[in-house]
């Protein structure tokens, strides 16, 4: 019997998931007033995008550094705990920021070391909110639950820029890391509403007790796992880097505005919405259906890099980031389907580091390939990547599958044990 196609919204069936979803757009808005006014404030301090470079090294540093031990942490301990822990953290050190801009003399050194520590509770945050959505719906929802969680990634990437540059406008960068600040307080609100005696217990006892290396040999002798993990890097570093690539095309090639800058990531963003929620409607996930997922973020990348003029840019938008939905839904909601429940927070460090902790570097290389070329160049090879990613999956997945159903079906006809 076939399974049932799910509701798009089948998790918000779930009290405690709507709790934890509506918690975490209210921080994800929140975090981008951060975002903006960091990046404002150093670059009018030093008028330098090295400088400006440094705060993404330092924001996202942590989570290369702490990344496979966030993994462990969370294997180990309720990741509701987690997370709470985090959000105070990040609380803290939010409103250390904002007393730090607001001095006279603005410290740089000081500034850099509290996103550090910032980003080191995200690299334990990031980790622990996608184990938690195992524990808020158990197995039976869990890909429709995650394909939803990046629905309010991309909600919040559409709401927050706009507010937060008004925000600044009007009130000034202190004032933006505040209300940052009192964002993850919603956080908080909806993890204390969520009964831990509701939750999906997941076993954790004999894989805390195994060694970082045991595990993740555990992890890696599952080879859809590994092949996905290798995409999620490759993808990454070659197709992610919309901050870099979009803002050259548009003020570079285009000569476009912030106005026009804000309105290409809002848009990217409703797509990006509408393909988490694609994501969502199916019965379930696998590595395989990376095929169709990085096929799709190819032709959305391709497209907008034929795009000749600004007018069409942004009306193809919303077509690339349908593609970005559509492949992260289907890229962590397989993760989580195809790791056993014991090895979530490990395979979920993974999949961060490989995506988060690589901007970096990532930025590092659109930036470079930008300067040399062009934006649209680096679309370009971003599609091109994700042909090479489909084909890897293609030949290394699906087709080992296929075969292995096919000598199953054959050793049943021949009435082989």
């Amino acid at each position: 019997m076939r399974a049932t196609r799910p509701a798009p919204f089948a998790a918000f069936r779930s009290g405690n998931f709507t709790r934890y979803f509506t918690g975490q757009l209210v921080s994800n808005v929140g975090l981008w007033f951060q975002n903006l006014a960091l990046s404002l404030v150093v670059l009018e301090l030093t008028d330098s995008a090295r400088a400006l470079a440094l705060v993404t090294v330092a924001q996202f540093g942590p989570i290369t550094l702490f990344g496979g031990l966030a993994g462990r942490v969370v294997d180990a301990v309720s990741a509701r705990t987690v997370l709470l822990v985090t959000c105070v953290a990040a609380t803290l050190t939010s409103a250390a920021l904002a007393l730090a801009v607001s001095q006279e003399t603005t410290s740089l050194p000081l500034v850099y070391g509290l996103i550090a520590l910032t980003g080191t509770a995200h690299a334990f945050e990031r980790v622990a909110s996608q184990a938690l959505i195992y524990e808020l719906v158990g197995p039976g929802l869990l890909h429709n639950a995650v394909a939803l969680s990046t629905v309010y990634l991309s909600a919040a990437r559409s709401i927050g820029p706009g507010l937060a540059g008004v925000a600044y406008l009007a009130l000034g960068p202190a004032p933006c890391l505040l209300i940052n600040a009192a964002s993850y307080l919603a956080a908080v609100l909806a993890l204390l509403l969520i009964r831990p005696a509701t939750l999906h217990a997941r076993p954790r006892a004999e894989s805390a007790s195994r060694s970082v290396l045991a595990a993740l040999r555990e992890v890696l002798g599952n080879r859809p796992l590994v092949v996905l993990l290798v995409v999620n890097v490759a993808v990454t570093v070659t197709a992610m880097n919309m901050n870099v690539v979009l803002t050259s095309i548009v003020y570079l090639g285009f000569g476009g505005d912030a106005g026009a800058l804000g309105a290409t990531h809002a848009l990217n963003a409703v797509g990006a919405i509408l393909g988490g929620l694609l994501v969502a409607g199916l019965r379930t996930s696998r590595v395989s259906y990376l095929v169709p997922g990085c096929l799709a973020f190819a032709v959305a990348l391709a497209v907008n890099a034929a795009a000749p003029s600004l007018t069409l840019l942004l009306v193809l938008a919303p077509v690339l980031g349908l593609g970005i939905g559509t492949y992260q839904g289907l890229i962590y909601s397989a993760a989580q389907v195809s790791a056993e429940p014991h090895q979530i927070g490990r395979v979920m460090s993974l999949l961060t580091m490989g995506n988060v902790g690589m901007a970096p570097f990532g930025a590092l290389y659109a930036g470079a390939l930008v300067d040399a070329t062009s934006g649209q160049t680096a679309l370009a090879v971003g599609a091109a990547a994700c042909l090479g990613c489909a084909t890897l999956v293609t030949f290394t997945v699906l087709r080992p599958a296929r075969a292995r159903r096919r000598a199953a079906g054959e050793t049943d006809r021949e009435g082989a044990p």
